[in-house]
């Protein structure tokens, strides 16, 4: 049983395998090298105060978001709350040696989103460490501020 067909048989095909490899190597080569979650990205909600007083610098960020991911340094490096003692005590030690012995600000970052008890944990691990902490909060301008300084 043989078909008539009126197509003729085309032998330069194109074979695609390659080019499917050299794509997957360079979008992995990207996902590896690229930066997971840029600040920016993250979105947390700060309680709103009523203050006219303008943020204040800080030198090392620790942030909370929504889901209880912990956020520390400026390189975003995820912690647990277990882990984040000892992740604040290198990034405190680092900013000591690179700042000639000058003992950094803190500033805490916590998603309004969370209930008190996971805030209360987070900050009394930060206060056990660092001896200056300022808590994040918007103010009536929608910009985020710093505040409550040295506790």
């Amino acid at each position: 049983m043989r078909f008539s067909t009126r197509l003729k048989p085309c032998f330069t095909l194109i074979d695609l395998t390659p080019l499917v490899n050299v794509i997957f190597l360079i979008l992995i080569f990207f996902i590896v090298t690229s930066d997971t979650l840029p600040l920016k990205s993250l979105m947390i909600q700060h309680p709103q105060v009523s203050s006219t007083e303008e943020a204040k610098l800080s030198q090392l960020i620790v942030i909370m978001d929504k889901d209880q991911v912990i956020y520390v340094g400026s390189r975003k490096e995820i912690v647990d709350l277990f882990s984040l003692k000892d992740a604040l005590q290198r990034h405190m030690s680092a900013w000591k040696e690179a700042h000639h012995g000058v003992t950094p600000i803190v500033a805490l970052s916590i998603d309004r989103r969370l209930d008190y008890e996971t805030f209360l944990r987070v900050f009394t691990e930060v206060v056990k460490i660092a001896p200056k902490v300022r808590l994040a909060f918007r103010t009536s301008q929608n910009t985020p501020q710093e505040g409550a300084e040295g506790w």
